[in-house]
């Protein structure tokens, strides 16, 4: 990957072209420009501002933060390639999570034929790492169990629930996003709905 992911834009700084009415979109539309045309520090840029979204998405469809980490990072590569043909006919982090998402399915599904080949019944994969850091067990016990009922989703459903509602897209940006109709984001939000209720009300009963 050519810009480094590490890159700190206080030491090299791209000058924005920004207008008084909207600073920010002006911004990132020239870094989107130049960086386009191969700057790297442009990129940089867009990285820093970008990657953190990026890799909560990826997350909440990969339930693994190394995976999820892989993902963005890919991703970006991918940003990094197409951009000299992107037009803005959707918005940058459209386009971007647009992108995660196909790279996260891609992943999921080498996973998913990994996971087919092996034999070995041991321990399954830390999704729950990231609670370690909770400290309400009451509240890590609902995060783990939250954990278990996402885990029951198709690929696609994950997709959706992160996008509708962490990401806090309409489910006409949802389908722009995912590239499906709205009908079909709306069928999918109903399906995961449902399945999520029933596993909680089953675990409910469990407890």
């Amino acid at each position: 990957m050519k810009p480094a992911a590490t890159h700190d834009p206080s030491k090299e700084m791209v000058e924005p072209l920004s207008t008084p009415s909207d600073p920010i979109v002006s911004e990132e539309a020239e870094w989107i420009r130049r960086a386009g045309e191969g700057d790297e520090r442009a990129f940089a840029l867009l990285v820093d501002r970008h990657r953190d979204r990026a890799f909560a998405l990826a997350s909440r469809m990969l339930r693994s933060p190394a995976e999820a980490e892989e993902v963005a990072q890919d991703a970006f590569v991918r940003v990094w390639r197409a951009l000299p043909r992107f037009r803005g006919e959707s918005a940058f982090s459209t386009w971007l999570h647009r992108i995660v998402v196909r790279c996260a399915l891609d992943r999921l599904a080498v996973l998913k034929t990994r996971r087919g080949r092996e034999e070995s019944t041991d321990a399954p994969p830390d999704a729950a790492a990231p609670l370690e850091n909770a400290l309400d067990p009451e509240a890590r016990e609902r995060a783990r169990r939250m954990e278990q009922v996402m885990e029951l989703l198709t690929e696609t459903q994950r997709a959706v629930v992160a996008l509708f509602y962490h990401e806090d897209r309409s489910v006409e940006e949802v389908a722009h996003t995912l590239g499906m109709p709205e009908n079909t984001v709306k069928t999918h939000l109903h399906r995961a709905r449902a399945a999520m209720r029933a596993a909680w009300l089953e675990q409910e009963g469990t407890a």
